[in-house]
């Protein structure tokens, strides 16, 4: 099983490609980004990414990408100090308003994508990443994968933008996206297993990448501490150790964070009945469905099905298909 890929399509993440932006000087855009995970990539010039709470702005060069692991409304501007310039809030997405400025040689030009987790809790892999990451040009080979991607995003982001776009563009241009986004969580990934405890570190020991893979495929299963560790090939007290120093949580606590996140990704599909949801997250019933979920989450399925039905109208609420990655 390729276990980012399943992350990624059970998170229920939606996509939304913010456009090329050519942003000429004194310019500051304000993203209000408050449940997405997403990406800067700099075409051209420099830029700085304000984030609450921080001492001093995000420095960004051409070639430049800068990562947000955790959704929060910032600021990207044209100057390391905002001195009362008042950001514009962005406008339209892919194909819609244009985006402010002209590419002359002063203005900056930056390409923006992001990925809407809409619901918490998180899959721990998204919680155990950085608020932000930043990723110079330095640092990747010029012929590496995250350097030719970002450089193919931003041709074809760029002839679409002037109007020059081939057959196939915004294929390409989403697909491009995509690439980026998966490119830049693997080196996340990467790094975070290098040391300390989590899930990208958890999933390089075979035994707990066979047990967090077999929990993954089929969260309906009534999964037992004996049967895991059966299948994972390992003493039942040995998986228990070994899952929770690596993982930081028990194996059966694992299984309850994919469960709710499935079950309200299906909760957000009108036509699905409750026994449905309750059986495809493991649960007999409707009944012990409901009273395990309202403890989790703090409200009804029902009640949160009518909320995220209600919810849905936010202009930051995407209805775009998930990413399919």
């Amino acid at each position: 099983m390729d276990l980012l890929s399943d992350v990624l399509q059970q998170a229920g993440l939606q996509r939304r490609l913010l456009d090329l932006r050519h942003l000429p000087a004194a310019t500051a855009l304000r993203f209000p980004c408050e449940r997405s995970m997403g990406f800067h990539v700099v075409t051209q010039g420099r830029v700085w990414v304000h984030t609450p709470g921080a001492a001093e702005p995000l420095a960004l060069a051409a070639g430049d990408i800068a990562f947000m692991a955790r959704g929060c409304v910032h600021v990207l501007a044209t100057v390391p100090q905002l001195h009362g310039l008042q950001p514009q809030p962005i406008t339209g997405t892919w194909g819609g308003a244009a985006a402010p400025g002209g590419a002359g040689p002063e203005a900056a030009s930056v390409i923006s994508g992001a990925y809407q987790l809409w619901h918490t809790p998180l899959h721990p892999l998204f919680a155990e990443l950085p608020e932000w990451f930043v990723l110079t040009a330095a640092e990747m080979p010029r012929l590496g994968p995250l350097a030719l991607a970002a450089s193919m995003l931003a041709d074809e982001a760029g002839r679409a933008h002037d109007g020059a776009a081939s057959l196939g563009s915004d294929v390409l241009v989403h697909g491009l996206l995509d690439v980026l986004f998966v490119h830049l969580l693997r080196e996340l990934v990467a790094r975070r297993g290098g040391a300390g405890s989590g899930w990208s570190q958890a999933v390089r020991d075979a035994a707990i990448h066979r047990a967090v893979a077999l929990l993954q495929a089929d969260v309906a299963r009534p999964w037992t501490l004996e049967l895991l560790a059966q299948e994972a090939g390992l003493s039942r007290t040995a998986l228990a150790e070994k899952f929770r120093d690596a993982m930081g949580e028990t194996p059966l606590a694992h299984l309850r964070t994919l469960r709710l996140q499935k079950a309200m990704l299906l909760l957000g599909e009108p036509r699905r009945k409750l026994d449905e949801v309750a059986r495809a997250v493991g649960y007999q019933d409707a009944f012990g469905f409901s009273k395990a979920f309202k403890r989790a989450v703090g409200v009804s399925p029902g009640e949160f099905r009518r909320r995220d039905a209600a919810e849905r109208a936010s202009p930051w609420r995407w209805g775009a298909s998930a990413t399919g990655t």
